[in-house]
């Protein structure tokens, strides 16, 4: 949980594909400001295999491409912005969003975080770890251990599912890890620089009416169209 929060049930709800695809087209465009060409542009590269692994269209995909490179003399105007706080109960989150208009997205953070904490820049960021993220099923039996180790990965953790991993990497190592692990067994769903907690609360250490209101506050962040990823210092 603590790597990156996602709303329990959130896949039934009718509307997630369509919340899903908003987002990687927002990622890709991003992405593509910095050039069209995934071979010269890792960002890119990684937001466009997202994007298939998620059944985007060719004609969508090609689309967020070249509206965030301007070829089409229409560049994209999403701004990268990020928030830090707390949740109820002392939980710390750091929340991104990609929006057009940063004064209608801060207005409504504030008005989200008015159950918890919305804190100033930096103040809840050194609590977290700026890592590469990388969710991997095994094939057959991968050791997930060995496949970190061989891929260059610093770390692993065992996912929700069964056979699935997060593998934690260097920062500029994202891109290397997730091109070794097929060989080691591994086939790779999603690959992001993100956040991981240094000291994440234990949702042991709440009680369920408390768990519960940081849920309930997580999911109404999550459900803004402008937030992006949201990071939680929560664990099981």
């Amino acid at each position: 949980m603590g790597a990156q929060w996602k709303a329990k049930h959130k896949e039934a709800a009718a509307n997630a594909k369509g919340k899903i695809m908003g987002k990687l087209s927002k990622e890709i465009q991003i992405a593509a400001k910095s050039g069209a060409d995934p071979d010269m542009n890792p960002r890119l590269r990684l937001a466009i295999e997202q994007a298939k692994k998620a059944s985007m269209t060719r004609e969508t995909l090609e689309r967020a491409i070249r509206k965030g490179a301007g070829l089409d003399g229409d560049a994209v105007q999403y701004s990268a912005v990020s928030y830090e706080g707390f949740a109820p109960h002392q939980v710390p989150l750091i929340v991104e969003c990609l929006t057009d208009n940063v004064n209608r997205t801060v207005a409504q953070i504030r008005v989200l975080f008015r159950k918890g904490q919305l804190g100033a820049s930096g103040s809840v960021a050194w609590d977290f770890n700026h890592v590469g993220l990388i969710e991997a099923t095994a094939n057959g039996d991968a050791d997930p251990e060995m496949a970190a180790i061989e891929a260059g990965a610093q770390d692993f953790e065992e996912g929700d599912e069964e056979g699935s991993t997060l593998f934690i990497t260097d920062t500029t190592d994202l891109d290397a890890v997730q091109k070794a692990l097929p060989e080691h067994g591994f086939t790779v769903t999603s690959a992001k620089i993100g956040y991981t907690p240094k000291n994440p609360v234990s949702a042991a250490s709440l009680s369920a009416e408390a768990l519960a209101e940081v849920e309930a506050f997580l999911e109404a962040i999550d459900e803004n169209d402008d937030v992006q990823n949201v990071y939680v210092g929560l664990t099981d």
